[in-house]
């Protein structure tokens, strides 16, 4: 039952790659970490006081760190490069698309304080089209980790995934349930079997999801939760078994329902078995400035915005 799903703790994602990082670069000397100026907003301290030799503080120029750590690859390095979301993406896409994707690099786009939950920062940080961005980018992976220690596992398991990966995570101090649970890159990882109706979601509003699954459960409901942490490749198999069953699905994601994770869902289904599907998400619109829990109630990520998007979906069957 997804009500027995309970936190272990709670802390935020961002030192999940804090902490993953510095696990890494224990096992692998290659490991280096770039920042653009926000060494402490990545939670890099421990790693620079135990490897100083490895850091290299970029300063405000993203796309000269993007570059750097392009070049950094040719000599066997594994460059992991360390900046807000909206910088990682955004301020340096042409850098990424010629000198990263491609070519193949094996650089590790690592980027924090993603989606509306990055909260009283507002619309200029708060991106929401970065897993868009990303996922169109021909051998980028995209991973969207979704809570502390999924985030340590994914951090500690791009080290050995060759090619060029973007790693999203958050600022907010959120929930950790998946401590006792495996993390494989492109696997997705499920919460509940159900015959009604699928839910789909990835970082933060995973958690929304078991909630509101278990709500759906109260009212005899049987519901499917799967998070889809990995983004691109999609775990194509797992969406089809669960959709083979239920018949319809909820995609949640903090992010914008044009481009995102629900798209990808929907693409599958579309090509292998068309089902309804309703889309939590942002709405195509920038967020603004709020508490994280605010945003989440006003564009439409809250547990009831999920419930509702269920009954809703059943309905289309």
């Amino acid at each position: 039952m997804l009500k027995d799903i309970q936190p272990t703790g709670k802390k935020d994602t961002r030192s999940g790659f804090g902490d993953g990082i510095l696990e890494a670069a224990r096992k692998n000397p290659d490991i280096v970490a770039l920042t653009a100026d926000l060494a402490g907003s990545l939670k890099l301290h421990p790693f620079i006081k135990e490897f100083p030799d490895r850091f290299f503080q970029c300063g405000i120029a993203e796309a000269n760190m993007i570059g750097i750590a392009a070049g950094l690859t040719i000599g066997g390095k594994i460059p992991y490069t360390t900046t807000f979301a909206n910088f990682s993406t955004g301020r340096v896409y042409d850098q990424i698309r010629q000198s990263v994707a491609y070519s193949g690099k094996n650089v590790k786009i690592c980027a924090s304080h993603a989606g509306l939950t990055l909260g009283e920062d507002g619309a200029t940080h708060q991106i929401l089209e970065d897993i868009g961005m990303m996922k169109m980018l021909p051998g980028m992976t995209v991973i969207v980790p979704c809570d502390y220690a999924q985030t340590k596992a994914a951090t500690e398991a791009i080290a050995d995934y060759e090619g060029p990966v973007y790693l999203r995570f958050g600022r907010p101090v959120w929930p950790i349930f998946t401590s006792d649970k495996p993390f494989t890159i492109g696997k997705a990882q499920q919460f509940s079997e159900g015959s009604d109706v699928s839910i789909f979601a990835c970082g933060h509003m995973v958690w929304n999801a078991i909630q509101a699954g278990a709500i759906l459960e109260e009212k005899g409901i049987s519901v499917e939760v799967i998070n889809i942490h990995t983004i691109k490749p999609i775990d194509e198999a797992a969406i089809l078994a669960s959709l083979s069953k239920t018949r319809c699905a909820v995609t949640v994601e903090e992010h914008n329902i044009i481009g995102g994770m629900g798209d990808a869902v929907a693409q599958v289904a579309a090509r292998h078995l068309p089902t309804p599907i309703e889309y939590v998400g942002v709405k195509d619109s920038f967020g603004e400035s709020g508490t994280p829990m605010e945003l989440l109630k006003k564009y439409g990520l809250d547990i009831p915005d999920i419930v509702q998007a269920a009954e809703k979906v059943m309905s289309r069957k």
